[in-house]
């Protein structure tokens, strides 16, 4: 099989399923001994409705109301990306894996334009407060 990254932009509230239906924090929800599950409901962008599990939807989302959140989650994704990269670059199998000189070095440039692109998405993150 192949493999593939999705990415989804949603909308989602703290909701609670209990016996297979999904409640708002503002609806009643019954007394019965079924475990209630924390979770969120979600509205896809079109339009589709579903429930998710808190512990699966706060893997897979990050909060991205404001633009300060959206350079937030950019300054962590690239903090992983970089730190994987550097730790491989450090490694001996990089060059067992990067035969082609010219691809090595390459790799290098963008490690080093890496940390100056973090490096900006730090000051702005600071300079928002």
């Amino acid at each position: 099989m192949k493999k593939y990254i999705g990415t989804k932009l949603v909308q989602a509230t703290p909701a609670i399923r209990k016996g297979g239906k999904v409640y708002l924090p503002t609806d009643a929800i019954p007394r019965t001994m079924e475990v209630a599950e924390e979770g969120y409901k979600v509205v896809y962008e079109d339009g589709y409705e579903s429930y998710s599990p808190k512990d699966v939807f706060e893997k897979a989302y990050k909060v991205a109301e404001t633009f300060k959140d959206r350079l937030l989650i950019e300054r962590q994704d690239l903090a992983e990306r970089f730190s994987k990269l550097c730790a491989f670059v450090d490694t001996p199998k990089f060059e067992e894996v990067v035969k082609d000189e010219h691809q090595r070095d390459l790799l290098l440039q963008q490690r080093d334009y890496m940390g100056e692109y973090l490096n900006i998405l730090n000051q702005r993150i600071e300079a928002l407060g």
